[in-house]
């Protein structure tokens, strides 16, 4: 597994040197801590792989007992929802992710990313995609590509299970 894990911080580090790229060139863009538009409208329950869930995990261990209890109980709830979901892991109230530090990977590329000529994101990003064309969106099939690297994704639930 550690190896893994390396190569899971390595990938969430190219991800974070791709939105980092982009928000500074962009002072406007919507996607950043605390834009929650896209956990609340999901198109499925997250699947991660284990690596990721490891993280998750323990940043859910991190909780106070009672919350991370209730996001515990949110994800096994979550288990076959369909669209559009609200991600387990956000707390609704305020809007953050409750593990933020630790979110998937799908989570910290989203709105950053595009498969061929489609960017994967909310309107504001589609928006974005249409009016902007010096922004370097990155390469969501070279990202699903190493991440299949991590292992076999599954549906958050499935790791509680």
């Amino acid at each position: 597994m550690g190896s893994r894990m390396a190569l899971l911080y390595q990938i969430q580090e190219e991800i974070r040197l791709r939105t980092d790229e982009i928000v500074s060139a962009h002072g406007s863009w919507p996607c950043r801590k605390g834009c929650d538009d896209c956990c609340r409208h999901l198109a499925s329950v997250p699947r991660i792989t284990q690596a990721e869930w490891l993280l998750i995990a323990s940043a859910l261990d991190a909780l106070p007992d009672d919350a991370a209890e209730c996001v515990r109980q949110r994800i096994r709830d979550s288990a076959g929802k369909s669209r559009p979901v609200v991600c387990p892991l956000l707390d609704s109230d305020s809007g953050a992710c409750l593990v933020y530090d630790a979110r998937p990977l799908a989570c910290r590329a989203y709105g950053f990313y595009a498969e061929r000529r489609e960017v994967l994101g909310c309107s504001r990003i589609e928006s974005i995609s249409e009016q902007s064309t010096e922004v370097v969106w990155g390469n969501h099939m070279a990202l699903e590509e190493r991440t299949s690297s991590l292992g076999p994704t599954v549906e958050l639930s499935e790791w509680l299970v």
